[in-house]
């Protein structure tokens, strides 16, 4: 597997070196190979095999994935896409027995990276680590080396070189500019490392698209999250509250802008830092706290948006802006990004809710964030014979008000067993009542036959 992953980079090694005489040609394309058995040999004991037992609504299923052991007593850093709604986790370490139970200490889905902890066992040595590079410092065209378990093929090491950096997936969440790199990252390889040829992590790999076009998290991207999430865990980050798209050439154009550049502002969300400082839809912005802003592509945003998601929650930012052809200068105090991700609740009845989040309440046009939303509903169960749908709000159950996700479980917990129970829910502009019917184990045995013991 090795061998065939490194043959087209060396044939590319091999071309430049026919340029050389032939003694020297041998010597650096044997030091190119020696280099990279030694720093693959070094680096792999630190790399590991992750299963994570996952349940999405009603099914079950086994993910794989790879993970990089970043502390010697147990920290791993992963893909949140890896162990995203996992009910147990375990890690396998090249050379040690069996598997490690794992802890799910933080996840983050705007970078999809996740921190896991695993202990040693007792009389066991710490765990072996890799040297963190600086992903700031790395040029395209660099040599390096992916390493992971695509397929369940541990240990699979994969030659390439790093081929843009910056780059912006325009992925629903994702704040991250990629790496770039031909290295192979299969199914499988996420949550491996991207290291140089000196031996230094430059990345976590998360995925790939097509043969030969990977996308890898910069190590200086992770060492944040990890630190936040070991340290507080949980992400803050910046939030300003505004819609924006690019200021493209034939805009700028149309309105005799010149050679200005910026974002334009094509929404300003009510109660936010945005609107408190007077922002207005139509304005150009033009420098963030003295950043120059530029994005004439959609995938130019992303840039924007990371900016304001690094800056500390609190700072008072200045605004240049251009508003109806004068310059503006305004001051926004940054607040809380809202949750990116609702908390979940699966009941025994068919179906799941979530709590409204400001993207929810968007997305779906609700009047109000009061209740919960159904997110799920299994066929066949006791919510779907009832008419319960997704979409549907729900605000109350036996007369107990839902205002959120927490006073949900108070009311489900309360439920006593096997009693039909009336849920309210908001549809559209109408308000529907449901009974959900629980069925009990009784319902479901035949008294005329014997349960089967095995055998024939």
């Amino acid at each position: 597997m090795t061998r065939f992953l490194l043959t087209l980079p060396l044939h590319l090694a091999l071309v430049g070196c026919t340029l050389m005489p032939a003694a020297q040609a041998k010597d650096a394309l044997d030091e190119l190979q020696a280099r990279i058995i030694r720093v693959s040999e070094r680096v792999t004991p630190s790399v590991v095999h992750i299963e994570a037992a996952v349940k999405l609504n009603n099914r079950r299923n086994l993910v794989t994935g790879s993970g990089l052991l970043m502390d010697p007593n147990g920290v791993v850093v992963t893909n949140e896409h890896v162990v995203e709604r996992a009910e147990k986790v375990s890690v396998i370490v090249p050379g040690r027995p069996g598997r490690y139970l794992a802890k799910v200490v933080g996840m983050d889905k705007q970078t999809d990276l996740a921190v896991l902890k695993i202990s040693p066992r007792e009389g066991e040595k710490p765990f072996p680590v890799t040297p963190l590079g600086d992903s700031d410092r790395i040029r395209v065209g660099e040599w390096v080396i992916a390493i992971g378990n695509p397929y369940g093929l541990d240990g699979t090491v994969s030659l390439g070189i790093i081929s843009g950096k910056g780059r912006d997936l325009r992925t629903d969440n994702l704040l991250n500019d990629f790496i770039q790199t031909d290295a192979m990252i299969d199914r499988g390889s996420s949550g491996g490392p991207l290291i140089n040829l000196q031996g230094e992590v430059l990345g976590i790999n998360s995925r790939g698209q097509g043969r030969g076009i990977g996308f890898t998290i910069p190590i200086n991207t992770a060492k944040r999250v990890v630190a936040d999430l070991l340290g507080e865990g949980h992400i803050a980050r910046g939030y300003l509250g505004v819609a924006i798209q690019p200021l493209d050439r034939e805009l700028a154009t149309y309105w005799d802008l010149g050679e200005v550049h910026g974002v334009i502002v094509n929404g300003v969300l009510d109660d936010s830092p945005a609107a408190e400082a007077g922002l207005e839809i139509g304005d150009i912005l033009l420098r963030f706290d003295g950043h120059e802003l530029r994005a004439e592509k959609d995938e130019d945003i992303g840039a924007f948006q990371r900016l304001v998601a690094r800056t500390k929650v609190g700072t008072e930012v200045r605004l240049d802006v251009l508003r109806q052809g004068s310059r503006e200068t305004l001051k926004a105090r940054l607040g809380v990004q809202p949750k990116v991700v609702p908390d979940e609740e699966e009941t025994h009845f068919g179906f799941t809710v979530q709590e409204v989040t400001a993207k929810l309440f968007r997305l779906h046009r609700l009047e109000t964030r009061d209740g919960v939303l159904v997110s799920f509903v299994e066929r066949g169960s006791e919510a779907e014979e009832a008419g319960l749908g997704p979409g549907d709000l729900i605000q109350r159950i036996n007369q107990k008000p839902v205002a959120e996700i927490e006073s949900f479980r108070d009311a489900m917990r309360s439920l006593p067993p096997d009693t039909p129970f009336l849920i309210q829910a908001r549809r559209g502009d109408n308000v529907r009542f449901v009974l959900i019917v629980p069925r009990t184990s009784d319902k479901h045995v035949d008294s005329g036959s014997e349960p089967n013991a095995g055998g024939s």
